[in-house]
């Protein structure tokens, strides 16, 4: 017989209060009998790992529950006093930060518009000092941006690559760790993480604002690309375009409103919003973007065959989903597409900011609460 391994007993008590907080951050305040349920534990193991973890600060009582038949039961749910994880979004045109406990719950947002001249930093300090008070502890943030991110951090956009000055600077401000990610590949996340991620593990997001921009998740694994540089395509070449032109973004909306005869200064939702209500020319701007969307999703299809497109952003508006279904159904019989609506719509982004902060933070949390130095002060 071979002696038992060292710590044996330790790495249990560790599993077993991994289990258990796990389970309260998944389903909120529970009775040790429903921690058993979730767990598989037994009444002697969650008894002994509850009075640890409320020794440690981990847990606080939570009620008591008189809604089942027997004696009334305690009901115990994570410390919300544990501190907080910041997630925050910033697009070319505002910013949106929300405060996150380690169940994923948004305690508090904040919003403010961007001007042409404006210093993200200080904007997204002082839209996390708003969501905290300058009270509440933050150990953690999710940045979501617009354009390249390297796996360093480094951002690459219309301010041109940054190495990695904005992630140091914030993380300096707000005295915690910073991960920044492209907007686009949050996006991915959260469709991954919610309704859509439980029926497919495979799919491209194609999100559509000032650009389009494009996230695969193969297998249930976002794929970044070895320089951050997987999902740029709306440089993909298309006939008769330059190589390196946008086919889809701002730019391509303003001239092909001006070969419309529509005003090339509007917005894209705006002639979306024309051609709802049936104005020929903005349907007709319509349908050339929803042909190059098809043929990018096409040209997809042919590369990793992801078996799925999420439209996101503008190209989730029910104007421009029917136009590309309708370009989609021209292909079915050579290439068969298939086209679903993004869950969250514009909020995407941030909602899978949202999700990676507080997976951050449960681990950042949970790793501190099962140390075997940690200890109630």
């Amino acid at each position: 017989m071979t002696n038992p391994l060292t710590g044996t007993q330790g790495m249990l008590r560790a599993m077993n209060g991994r289990a258990i907080l796990d389970a309260l951050a998944r389903r909120g305040p529970l009775t040790r009998a429903e921690l058993m349920n979730e767990t598989g534990l037994s009444r002697t193991a969650v008894t002994q790992v509850l009075r640890s973890l409320e020794s440690r600060g981990g847990i606080v009582p939570a009620g008591v529950d008189r809604a089942t038949q027997g004696p009334a039961a305690t009901r115990v749910t994570l410390n919300p006093r544990l501190g907080y994880a910041a997630a925050v979004h910033i697009d070319h045109h505002d910013a949106h930060a929300a405060l996150v406990d380690a169940t994923g719950a948004v305690r508090a947002e904040a919003h403010a518009p961007l001007s042409a001249a404006y210093d993200r930093l200080d904007v997204v300090t002082a839209l996390i000092e708003e969501c905290t008070g300058g009270v509440a502890p933050v150990h953690t943030a999710v940045v979501a941006v617009p354009g390249i991110v390297t796996r360093d951090g480094a951002i690459r956009d219309d301010h041109g690559p940054d190495g990695g000055i904005f992630r140091t600077a914030l993380a300096e401000r707000i005295g915690c760790p910073v991960r920044v990610e492209n907007d686009v590949n949050l996006a991915a996340l959260a469709e991954l993480s919610g309704p859509y991620g439980l029926e497919r593990s495979s799919f491209t997001l194609l999100l559509l604002d000032a650009g389009l921009g494009a996230a695969s998740v193969l297998d249930g694994i976002l794929h970044r690309g070895a320089g951050g540089i997987a999902g740029e395509v709306q440089y993909l070449p298309q006939t008769p375009l330059p190589l390196g032109a946008p086919v889809v973004g701002d730019a391509v909306t303003s001239d092909l409103a001006l070969d419309a005869g529509r005003d090339p200064g509007i917005s894209l939702l705006a002639h979306l919003e024309a051609a709802a209500d049936g104005d020929a020319a903005a349907l007709s701007i319509v349908t050339e973007i929803a042909r190059r969307i098809t043929v990018i999703a096409g040209t997809i299809t042919l590369v990793i065959d992801p078996g799925a497109f999420v439209l996101g952003g503008l190209a989730a508006h029910p104007v421009m989903f029917d136009a590309i279904q309708a370009e989609a159904e021209a292909w079915a019989d050579r290439l068969p597409l298939r086209f679903d609506a993004s869950a969250f719509g514009r909020e995407a982004p941030l909602v899978g900011a949202v999700h990676e902060a507080a997976a951050e933070l449960r681990s950042i949390l949970f790793t501190r609460i099962l140390s075997p130095d940690s200890r109630k002060s």
